[in-house]
């Protein structure tokens, strides 16, 4: 059940980050998972590091995708999207 919840948690923390990265188009529900876990993960690493606490839900989600929008914008130097 866990894993559903994270794919889905995913697809949507992607999904909001390819919106605000103008990259949605370009992007299919696989792309907007990957790019959503992996990017909160991200987020998260960058919070602790900047010695953010993630203190309740709203910061969580914010935090979770300006990690996606980070991983987005690393992906578009490299040209993956355009």
């Amino acid at each position: 059940m866990d894993i559903l919840v994270t794919l889905i948690i995913g697809g949507i923390i992607g999904w909001l980050g390819s919106l605000l990265m103008k990259t949605n188009a370009q992007m299919g529900l696989v792309a907007n998972v990957i790019v959503g876990i992996i990017g909160s993960y991200l987020g998260f690493w960058i919070a602790g590091q900047l010695s953010i606490a993630a203190g309740n839900s709203i910061i969580r989600w914010a935090i979770a995708v300006a990690g996606a929008m980070v991983l987005i914008f690393i992906l578009k130097v490299l040209k993956i999207f355009k």
